[in-house]
């Protein structure tokens, strides 16, 4: 699994912060991963996006909600996400902390509050961030085209982790792009949608579409600036 961050006001990567320089948030995403049936890896892409869609517009995270100002302090900086995975006691453990577990057809994730870059909970931050990758065993179905859809970068072979991280801030991008009562009728039908790799000339046009488009700031795995998803919600069509 892995680990990646844009800033929240562009979509490409910047320094770390400096002396006098707001401190930088991470927020941790955990991945329920057991040996004997790990989930199918679009699943987990999807419920990876579905968990910082679901803490994005929980009612703590708002306003003067007991998550509120770390969510403020992590959106003014990079929204930087870390995926990492958990089973058996490790993930009965992480799942006691605050935060939120969603499921989805074969996975669970469970997302935090923000936490300082280098203030993690003893107890995620123990957990692995490397060494498992998750495949599909069967053919994911094809996108709804009339639903949302996030569109993988054909181009680029991601691990389970990187991707799922991707796919949390495609998700995001297109959350701040739509309106308060585009958000309500998504968050209230259950956060639908679709994660899939896009056919290589769909993928040359979607990047000039004028919908939201990840820059990976390239710490890890993918060069820096590489375009990793495309967000494309019925709404933000033009």
């Amino acid at each position: 699994m892995s680990s990646n961050d844009i800033p929240a006001s562009e979509s490409a990567g910047a320094s770390p912060a400096g002396p006098g320089e707001a401190p930088q948030f991470v927020l941790p995403l955990v991945a329920h991963i057991e040996k004997t049936a790990p989930p199918a890896r679009t699943d987990a892409l999807r419920t990876a996006a579905r968990a910082v869609l679901t803490i994005l517009s929980d009612e703590r995270s708002l306003g003067e909600g007991e998550w509120a100002q770390p969510m403020r302090d992590w959106q003014d900086t990079r929204i930087r996400k870390v995926v990492r995975r958990a089973r058996g006691a490790e993930w009965r453990k992480a799942s006691a902390l605050p935060g939120i577990t969603v499921t989805g057809d074969s996975a669970e994730v469970r997302v935090f509050p923000p936490v300082p870059l280098d203030g993690w909970p003893k107890e995620l931050a123990r957990l692995q961030v490397s060494g498992t990758d998750l495949d599909d065993p069967e053919s994911p179905a094809a996108p709804d085209p009339a639903g949302p859809v996030l569109w993988l970068n054909p181009g680029l072979d991601m691990s389970a982790g990187k991707a799922m991280a991707q796919a949390g801030h495609g998700a995001q991008l297109a959350w701040w792009e739509l309106s308060d009562t585009e958000r309500k009728a998504w968050r209230e039908t259950g956060f639908p949608l679709a994660v899939a790799p896009a056919d290589p000339a769909r993928w040359r046009e979607l990047t000039v579409s004028g919908l939201p488009v990840v820059r990976d700031a390239g710490f890890t795995e993918i060069a820096p600036g590489s375009c990793t998803v495309v967000a494309d919600h019925p709404a933000l069509r033009r």
